[in-house]
């Protein structure tokens, strides 16, 4: 259960800094130096967002990564980085995202990248946050890599990242990181047409080695390029088979459904935590304070304090950062509205 009952959190991502997104694009202006203090200064203008917001728990806001997780590919070594997307043309949509060839085995001897933004978390934020890492899960890894002779389909590629990602938590762990979420919400996508028991078995050989050694979590939800979600939106079809998760607490998506399928939260706080987005991350809606209570209200009906914590139900990168500031503020000024009322 949770050390602070009803604590505040976030998935992972945060919008970048706009001369960020401008340096990105003029990459060849910079040297090395001027490229690593590029970085330490947008880790710490996310650093700063969420804990001038109240957060109880922050992240280095993924600000070295290509959206939460295409950045990941340039690690792996057995693919051709680059193929063209389908359709370039029209309303931005997951066809727009390219796809890469697998063109020999699949390994990450340098690991993916994860351990560096964590040592550079732990040097950057301030004393009293709990710091949090976030790693992609091998089947959200594997939607962009195309199949081969040698990987038969989705399930034999995702099954190889498995190690990959295993390792990276592992090195997390051994770097003294604390808290960790799984980011796995192409599961929530296509728990509808797939079997759910391989997911959850994939899930559990990839955590395994850190149970109990790290606070393990979830983030289960619909997608969100662009603000756009890419599965039907509903988690009934993910339960109970969802509830062997090998983990502590699961994320799920509710304020984007007008919280629908809030009894779930319930099933699920009979044996783990669970984090419920109640910040809706597709919406120029700025929840004020009051209706964040009312959502933790809400959820106080299904669950017991100790079990929950509030957040975002998405990660913030579409979210323009003005928005996610104030979306912020208002979830922890809500929050610290019914701590008092209950006395936690």
């Amino acid at each position: 259960m949770n050390e602070r009952p009803l604590r505040t959190t976030v998935v992972g991502s945060y919008p970048l800094p706009g001369w960020l997104e401008h340096a990105s694009s003029h990459l060849n202006d910079f040297g090395p130096d001027d490229l690593a203090e590029l970085v330490d200064d947008a880790v710490l203008v996310a650093i700063h967002d969420q804990v001038e917001a109240g957060l109880d728990v922050i992240t280095d806001g993924e600000q070295t990564r290509l959206d939460f997780n295409l950045s990941f590919y340039g690690y792996l070594e057995g693919i051709e980085c680059g193929s063209a997307a389908s359709r370039r043309l029209g309303p931005p949509a997951h066809d727009q995202r390219g796809r890469h060839a697998i063109v020999g085995e699949l390994a990450a001897p340098g690991g993916l990248g994860v351990v560096g933004e964590w040592e550079r978390l732990r040097l950057l934020a301030p004393a009293g946050p709990v710091l949090k890492a976030s790693v992609p899960g091998p089947y959200t890894l594997s939607g962009r890599l195309v199949p081969n002779d040698s990987y038969l389909d989705r399930n034999a590629v995702a099954d190889a990242l498995q190690p990959i990602v295993t390792a990276e938590l592992n090195a997390l762990a051994a770097a003294g990181c604390q808290e960790i979420t799984v980011d796995e919400p192409s599961m929530s996508c296509y728990a509808h047409r797939v079997d759910t028991s391989h997911l959850v078995d994939l899930f559990n050989r990839t955590v395994a080695p850190v149970r109990g050694r790290v606070r393990l979590s979830t983030h289960l939800c619909f997608g969100n390029y662009k603000g756009r979600a890419v599965g039907p939106r509903q988690y009934a079809p993910m339960f109970p088979a969802f509830l062997e998760l090998g983990v502590d607490e699961i994320h799920v998506e509710m304020a984007s459904r007008e919280l629908a399928e809030s009894e779930l939260v319930g099933t699920i706080a009979q044996r783990l935590d669970v984090a419920v987005g109640i910040v809706d991350v597709k919406s120029y809606w700025i929840e004020p304070p009051k209706e964040i209570a009312r959502r933790v209200r809400h959820f106080l009906r299904f669950a017991p304090a100790e079990r929950l914590s509030f957040a975002p139900d998405c990660g913030l990168s579409q979210t323009a950062r003005w928005a996610a500031r104030q979306k912020l503020a208002n979830l922890v000024r809500g929050v610290a509205i019914v701590r008092e009322e209950v006395g936690v």
